[in-house]
């Protein structure tokens, strides 16, 4: 499985949302039929704890979901980094409490399609810097935080980000952007 890192960005690469510059349903019809040709190819969602508990509180409970991303996110074969949680408490999720990037090392070796990671800033950071990662999507939204955690660790400890070539890009009526770019070697 390819392991690939999905994003919200700011034009100044923050990718904490500490502002409400970005709402899930409000999204275009282009941009939303773009994330669906994404989740097509989606066999596992992989979330740190914090991001599995925000959608676990939101998803489960958005039955007037347009989009299509409640349906899909409540069948897709969920896993969540964590060493506190014990019991998911939403269909279909596993546990990773030990060994997580062994286990996504694993996962890149098994056969199947795409391994999404969303939200999960630390894990994205700790995926990056193992060198881990096969694809990196980043939907930009028009709008400067100023303050927040970036797409890539700004922290001395961390490895230097990779090279980066450029495999798709697109641009919707809203004015956000979508690029994918995959590790040049």
């Amino acid at each position: 499985m390819r392991i690939i890192i999905t994003q919200n960005i700011t034009l100044d690469g923050r990718v904490e949302m500490l502002d409400d510059w970005f709402d899930p349903q409000a999204q275009d019809e282009e941009l939303s039929a773009e994330l669906m040709r994404q989740s097509a190819n989606e066999d596992v969602l992989l979330l740190g704890r914090q991001t599995f508990e925000d959608f676990r509180g939101y998803w489960p409970n958005a039955t007037d979901d347009t989009t299509g991303v409640a349906d899909h996110l409540n069948q897709v074969d969920k896993r969540v980094v964590s060493s506190t949680l014990t019991e998911p408490g939403w269909q279909n999720t596993q546990i990773i409490s030990s060994d997580p990037m062994g286990a996504v090392a694993a996962m890149r070796e098994a056969p199947g399609r795409d391994v999404i990671v969303t939200g999960s800033i630390t894990l994205a950071h700790e995926l990056i810097a193992e060198g881990l990662v096969d694809e990196y999507r980043m939907f930009t939204y028009p709008v400067w935080q100023g303050r927040g955690r970036g797409f890539f660790h700004d922290g001395a400890h961390s490895a230097r980000p990779p090279r980066l070539k450029l495999v798709d890009s697109k641009a919707f009526p809203s004015g956000i952007t979508y690029s994918a770019y995959e590790p040049s070697t």
